[in-house]
């Protein structure tokens, strides 16, 4: 919470930053009887009004503190799922202090976007589907996932890691699980605005090629030193952006979907038919979000909020090379926060945005290393703990873990 209230637009302060006005414009729309996606455009998905509404049945004027009250009070809660995560692996107390202390004071290093925007649900939602997978909660694990989804589109990279970690022979109810979330949640949307709805996914899917993205920012640096021209321009869809114009940022947006995709494919690709440990699950789904995110086409300093809870839980040694790269990507992301006008111009702050992006693939790669190490471990937990009752069955000395079977040591 003091954390919180140190930064600009910090809990306790008066000014908003970002989309936070928004959320309050919309969230009121919709108690007065203007339904999202049919009445007006919604850029969000609709999994966001869970934390958009609530503050909205306020007066108005307390909307901006309320909000981010809520904000601050998802980051306790994921402090909380982040040490039972920490406790199921068997982190010894140094590391349990040391991750939660970094995670807590992470507002810190984001600045004013750590509480004025609606990251940090989402970012909570996927931290509890991972420690429901850890716990062998695999149908409450998919539903979590399937609720983060609702709520930003980037979880849906996770789903297939977790079908690996539970298995083909147990998936059929977490599936439904998902399934039944993501239809309850976008279902009453869809029948009452399809169109809105569809034209608000379509607005994330089209976007060009961000100025923030990596091959936006390579080439605006480009442009700095005289070796490409490069036009921004706002973007091109309803979907609040700007973009650099052109045959090859266009050609350049196109290649980066499929680094994107491919960044998780290699983490499905190293993983395997099996599942693995609960140390390597966690880096495994962290280097999964960490390259969505190193190569989309829009990368918002926001976006790193879903970072925050994960890298930390990452096991040493590989955790303290992860944490500081993660971390000097944040500060940068504030660094020029409050000097978009010089991106947007492509000025000496596009450096900064370029070093950012070129952290967040190395932090992708720092993660996959740690994947490939971790993965064969077996949990330190595997035999300290009682397992469930399909464990318990298994008298060969066997631990279900993440829905494979490991020989416990």
């Amino acid at each position: 919470m003091i954390a919180s209230a140190v930064p600009p637009g910090g809990l306790f302060r008066g000014r908003e930053y970002r989309d936070l006005g928004l959320y309050g414009d919309v969230a009121r729309g919709f108690l007065h009887g203007r339904v999202p996606y049919r009445d007006v455009f919604v850029e969000y998905p609709p999994g966001a009004f869970a934390v958009f509404t609530p503050p909205a049945l306020l007066p108005e004027d307390a909307y901006r503190p309320a909000f981010k009250i809520l904000m601050a009070l998802l980051g306790v809660a994921t402090l909380v799922v982040a040490a039972l995560i920490l406790v199921r692996l068997g982190a010894s107390r140094g590391r349990l202090y040391g991750a939660l202390g970094a995670i807590a004071l992470s507002p810190l290093a984001l600045g004013p976007v750590a509480l004025n925007t609606y990251d940090a649900w989402p970012a909570l939602l996927v931290l509890a589907a991972a420690a429901a997978l850890l716990y062998d909660r695999p149908t409450l694990g998919f539903a979590l996932l399937g609720l983060a989804f609702t709520a930003k589109l980037y979880p849906g990279a996770l789903l297939p890691l977790f079908c690996v970690a539970v298995g083909a022979r147990r998936l059929g109810r977490p599936l439904l699980a998902f399934g039944a979330v993501v239809v309850g949640v976008f279902g009453p949307f869809a029948l009452v605005g399809w169109s809105g709805l569809w034209d608000s996914l379509q607005a994330q899917a089209q976007r060009g090629l961000q100025v923030e993205s990596l091959a936006g920012a390579l080439l605006l640096t480009g442009d700095r030193i005289g070796i490409y021209a490069a036009t921004v321009v706002p973007g091109s869809t309803a979907a609040l952006s700007r973009d650099v114009a052109g045959e090859l940022p266009d050609a350049l947006a196109t290649a980066t979907g499929l680094a994107q995709l491919a960044a998780v494919l290699v983490v499905l690709l190293i993983a395997g038919r099996t599942a693995a440990s609960g140390e390597g699950f966690v880096a495994a789904a962290t280097a999964s979000v960490a390259g969505f995110l190193a190569f989309s086409r829009f990368v918002s300093p926001q976006y790193l909020v879903w970072l925050v809870p994960l890298v930390p839980l990452v096991a040493p040694p590989f955790v303290l090379v992860a944490g500081v790269t993660l971390g000097l990507a944040l500060v940068l992301g504030r660094l020029w926060f409050f000097h978009y006008r010089d991106v947007f111009a492509g000025g000496d702050a596009v450096w900064l945005v370029l070093v950012r992006d070129l952290l967040l693939v190395g932090l992708y790669g720092v993660l996959l290393a740690a994947f490939r190490r971790l993965r064969t471990m077996t949990p330190s937990w595997s035999n300290t703990v009682s397992h469930t009752p399909v464990a318990s069955k298994r008298a060969s000395g066997t631990a279900v873990v993440d829905g494979a079977e490991r020989r416990s040591r």
